[in-house]
């Protein structure tokens, strides 16, 4: 018996966002346009994409005592997520530093800290209808949490950042998301359409092969079918797998087939990537939804 609930596995960060003309060379300092502070994590940004999409949500993380924790922590309230199973460690709170360019593209380093202690162990009294994992934690955490999962709790796993996929791993998963360049580190395989197929057999449920404006890839049941973007006037791409995968985790475990979420999620996805990063916070449902209809 499943609750309808997600259950977010992952890391949660305190994000520092530098705008600059281009990236900086070895040894090189490089003035930059601006800087912001936010809430980050591929784990806590998800969880926060999942909710804002309806979804009831659940976040299972680690942070530090410090005050980075403390804005993490107000970022969850706000959106509704429940942060019980959030514990705090003596580490310190996970960072990440992005330097985003004038094309919306962006390079980003992360700093693992607290998430590192993340152990996977998780005590629920209802099982989750979806749990969402993502590979910013220790692979560890991840398997201890899926082995006490009920065969009918759908596992979603964003391989991002991109590591090998263990055969244990694989034959629990429902649904595995990676983008392009994800997929190319896991097969060595440039071709998308050749990687999403080879991922297709190590999993046993489907993959998804996001390809920014170029649209996804869904690989199940042996076949493989292209879903096109909206064409979007991009300001950042920073952040917008976590709003896809959120989009898609929320939008299946209300009932949805996997091909109308995925439809919906590259909405999301597309709104999101159009709006100033200060409006993303207003990104709802029916936002995406009427955007959609658009």
């Amino acid at each position: 018996m499943t609750g309808e609930r997600v259950l977010v596995l992952g890391a949660l960060h305190h994000d520092v966002v530098v705008d600059a003309p281009r990236l900086p060379a070895v040894d090189e300092t490089l003035p930059g346009t601006g800087v912001d502070y936010r809430f980050g994590g591929k784990g806590g940004n998800q969880a926060v994409a999942a909710a804002r999409m309806g979804a009831e949500v659940s976040m299972a993380g680690r942070v530090g005592r410090d005050e980075a924790a403390l804005a993490i922590l107000s970022t969850l309230d706000a959106v509704g997520v429940d942060r019980s199973l959030v514990l705090e460690t003596d580490a310190s709170t996970g960072m990440s530093v992005a330097i985003t360019l004038p094309s919306g593209d962006y390079g980003a380093v992360i700093v693992s800290g607290a998430n590192l202690e993340n152990d996977g162990d998780v005590a629920f009294q209802e099982a989750p209808a979806t749990v969402l994992l993502q590979n910013e934690i220790p692979e560890a955490a991840n398997l201890a949490l899926v082995r006490k999962l009920p065969p009918e709790t759908r596992l979603i796993v964003n391989a991002a950042p991109a590591r090998p996929l263990s055969d244990e791993l694989g034959a629990r998963t429902d649904v595995l998301i990676v983008n392009r360049v994800e997929a190319e580190g896991m097969t060595c395989l440039a071709n998308p359409e050749d990687a999403v197929r080879a991922l297709a057999e190590k999993v046993r449920g489907a993959v998804v092969l996001t390809r920014g404006a170029d649209g996804a890839l869904l690989a199940e049941g042996g076949q493989v079918a292209g879903y096109p973007t909206v064409p979007v006037t991009v300001v950042s791409t920073h952040g917008a797998g976590d709003m896809f995968t959120g989009a898609l985790a929320a939008r299946l475990t209300a009932g949805h087939r996997l091909d109308d979420a995925l439809s919906f999620a590259q909405a999301a996805a597309g709104l999101y990537v159009s709006l100033p990063i200060a409006q993303r916070d207003q990104i709802s449902a029916a936002a995406v939804a009427g955007y959609l209809a658009y």
